[in-house]
């Protein structure tokens, strides 16, 4: 048993390995403020568009209807005639319509927002 405390044997649950520490460059946070900045305002825009359809089933009926006819070019119109900023991508199929707010920082896409309304 003298080899059992050789100081060169150790227990398997010892492990006398020793990592370099790891360097992280210094964190910017210019553009995270930035993107939180213009989320807001998506969310802005997005609760245009959601209180319009919330309050006016008339112009919840154009939208169902134009998409209906697969009639792509009128809901984009109907939904951006709502006073909004951002870019929205519209997208739908037979159960549900799709809003996508999109916003830019220093020309680099930062942020977006995806709204999904189940009217079927």
């Amino acid at each position: 048993m003298y080899y059992m405390h050789h100081p060169r044997y150790y227990p398997a649950y010892y492990c006398p390995v020793y990592l370099p520490i790891r360097q992280y460059p210094p964190v910017d946070t210019k553009l995270f403020n930035k993107s939180a900045i213009e989320t807001k305002k998506l969310m802005d825009d997005a609760g245009e568009v959601l209180d319009k359809l919330a309050d006016s089933k008339e112009f919840n009926a154009e939208v169902m209807y134009a998409a209906q006819e697969s009639n792509m070019a009128e809901v984009n119109r109907l939904i951006n005639s709502i006073d909004v900023t951002s870019e929205v991508e519209v997208d739908f199929n037979p159960d549900n319509l799709r809003l996508e707010f999109k916003s830019r920082v220093e020309d680099t896409q930062c942020c977006k927002l995806t709204v999904a309304l189940r009217w079927r």
